[in-house]
């Protein structure tokens, strides 16, 4: 799925959720906050001026003349560049929106907290089908409660969604929309889980891997390239790159290695008191890290 159409689905539900007669349309002067919104949390340069101009309350301008749709593919979606933005931030704003008027307050005691929530709504938007209203299909859904078993170290019980989709034939045709699949997650008919905590740590570790992408993460010694001593850093390997923090809080980042098809990898020998050594060689600079035992060693290098 190209950016475009990822983020067309978040946007989808933040202007869904301002149709409040639900007949397709959305008055100027919400429109105008929901762009100024999108401009900013898509870090978008935008003239506050042409925005006005854009919105103004006569029959004129892009929005009267083409509709908000077009206006939207041509100054915002178009301008839009991977890596420039929090995608995370945005999406969030998207449920902000969406989750007041669509999603009633989860209750103490329940599965899901309300982060739990936000995060199951962005795999779910990865893994609906590309046509509205977003629905995901049952296989998507089986796939996705799979990969929480696997994380929770459970083996899968098929039988509370086999039960659940048994009652309702039309998610079996139709799909099921993101509000059905929530309450359904929240009310444990869906999955069956004994402990929250481990559920929400089970759910952390698929939204790291399926929405941010992440192959690996975990503690390494990296040796500097100034005072060439050995640092403990916080690695997060994606597909193409590697970032290391001080801690596994992500808070302070110490830098990022651009991985192409130029870098090299290469096992290196013991020493220093280091063990299970290797390096990776970009076209500037040569990375040294030393992995807590070769079984981790094998997982980064692969």
């Amino acid at each position: 799925m190209d950016l475009k159409s990822e983020l067309l689905k978040s946007i989808w539900y933040a202007f869904t959720s301002l149709d409040v007669e639900k007949c397709g349309k959305v008055s100027k002067s919400q429109l105008k906050v929901l762009s100024h919104n999108l401009y900013t949390v898509l870090n978008i340069p935008h003239d506050p001026v042409a925005l006005e101009q854009h919105f103004q309350d006569d029959d004129d301008g892009p929005v009267s003349n083409h509709g908000y749709m077009p206006y939207l593919s041509k100054y915002i979606l178009d301008k839009v560049k991977k890596g420039m933005f929090d995608k995370e931030k945005f999406d969030d704003l998207c449920w902000t929106m969406t989750m007041k008027k669509n999603f009633r307050r989860v209750p103490q005691g329940t599965l899901l907290s309300e982060r739990d929530c936000f995060k199951l709504f962005c795999l779910f938007n990865l893994l609906s089908e590309d046509r509205y209203p977003l629905v995901m299909i049952p296989e998507e859904v089986e796939y996705l409660l799979k990969k929480i078993s696997t994380a929770m170290s459970e083996e899968w019980d098929g039988k509370p969604m086999e039960d659940l989709l048994s009652q309702d034939a039309t998610v079996w045709e139709e799909g099921m929309s993101v509000w059905t699949f929530l309450e359904d997650m929240s009310a444990g008919r869906l999955l069956s889980v004994t402990s929250a905590e481990a559920f929400s740590l089970a759910l952390d570790e698929v939204f790291l891997e399926i929405y941010h992408s992440v192959l690996k993460r975990g503690y390494m010694w990296k040796k500097g390239h100034v005072r060439r001593n050995w640092t403990e850093r916080w690695f997060v390997l994606k597909p193409s790159s590697m970032a290391y923090y001080v801690s596994e809080d992500l808070k302070d980042k110490r830098g990022e290695i651009q991985l192409d098809q130029n870098c090299v990898i290469e096992s290196i020998p013991d020493r220093e008191g280091k063990r299970c050594l290797f390096c990776v060689k970009t076209h500037s600079k040569t990375y040294e890290m030393s992995a807590p035992d070769q079984k981790q060693k094998v997982e980064w290098t692969q």
